[in-house]
């Protein structure tokens, strides 16, 4: 009777225990590799601090406060929060939704971020006059020899001092893009921030810019 009433103990906790391990994986499963975690994590990237929530971290590997070489975050638009349970459908990108905005914190690679590369390099790698494009871009294909195929440069405020420039893929692979156009500015003590939005934004880019500018003095705890 001993024995009996112990087989019968362990089934019930292998029960309870496949019972709890069900339910988490359930869980992982339904959140595809994203959290709804809000805990603040601090980043040091070079010699920049970014304290960021862990749901507006793309990657699990990167959920963790420490030293890193770079940073890679999604935010929902125009609310530029992380992923919620209100927010699955945006983040899973549920019929055909694209609105998700995509930054890389990492050190800069060259001394100029886009916007200052525009007159001395892009400027000679483009055919002009370009072609008129939303809320006052103008968009220019490359060069054939230029070395961006695919591609064109969109430019916004052309004669202002800090141009918007961005360059954004073309054709099938921009249809195929859940963001398409990158763009990337310098931040904090040495920080290089690239964003990608969607190619429905092109028309938003203004706001597109000053809310990614905002979002990341926001996150970012050095050089303000």
């Amino acid at each position: 009777m001993l024995r009996v009433f112990f087989v019968f103990l362990g089934l019930a906790l292998l029960s309870g225990v496949i019972s709890l391990g069900g339910k988490w994986a359930g869980r992982s499963i339904a959140m595809a590799g994203h959290t709804d975690d809000t805990t603040v994590h601090e980043i040091v990237i070079g010699n920049d601090v970014l304290a960021v929530p862990a749901n507006a971290i793309r990657f699990e590997a990167a959920r963790r406060s420490g030293v890193a070489a770079r940073l890679d975050l999604y935010l929902r638009w125009p609310q530029m929060d992380g992923y919620s349970h209100e927010a699955r459908d945006a983040f899973n990108h549920a019929d055909g939704a694209r609105n998700i905005l995509f930054l890389t914190f990492d050190v800069p690679m060259m001394s100029r971020d886009m916007t200052g590369r525009f007159e001395p390099i892009y400027r000679a790698l483009v055919e002009g006059p370009g072609r008129a494009g939303p809320a006052g871009l103008t968009v220019y294909p490359f060069t054939e020899k230029s070395g961006y195929v695919d591609e064109v440069l969109v430019v916004g405020d052309e004669g202002g001092n800090h141009p918007f420039v961005a360059r954004c893929l073309a054709g099938d692979a921009a249809r195929e893009s859940l963001a398409p156009c990158e763009r990337d500015i310098h931040i904090g003590d040495g920080l290089n921030l690239t964003y990608r939005m969607p190619a429905e934004l092109a028309g938003s880019w203004r706001e597109v810019d000053e809310a990614v500018r905002e979002a990341a003095g926001r996150f970012l705890q050095t050089g303000k």
